[in-house]
């Protein structure tokens, strides 16, 4: 499932050249048995620390928002 923000996305490729292949545009639907099913994706704030680039915790902290908000509609 794709999740990409191409906004956010071009906000955290500003700050940061190299972080297109940390970007959290993908989301994991997976059914774990009849009637349930787990969804899963990356935290973006876990993965923007890594990089220890302070622009993109501004990026990461409504990325994270919005994509919690998309797997609670899920």
């Amino acid at each position: 499932l794709g999740a990409c923000n191409p906004q956010y996305a071009h906000r955290a490729l500003q700050a940061e050249s190299k972080i297109g292949t940390m970007l959290p545009c993908n989301v994991i639907v997976r059914q774990e048995g009849p009637g349930k099913v787990e969804i899963a994706a990356v935290d973006p704030v876990a993965s923007m620390q890594a990089i220890e680039n302070p622009a993109l915790a501004d990026i990461a902290e409504p990325v994270r928002a919005l994509l919690q908000a998309v797997i609670a509609e899920l």
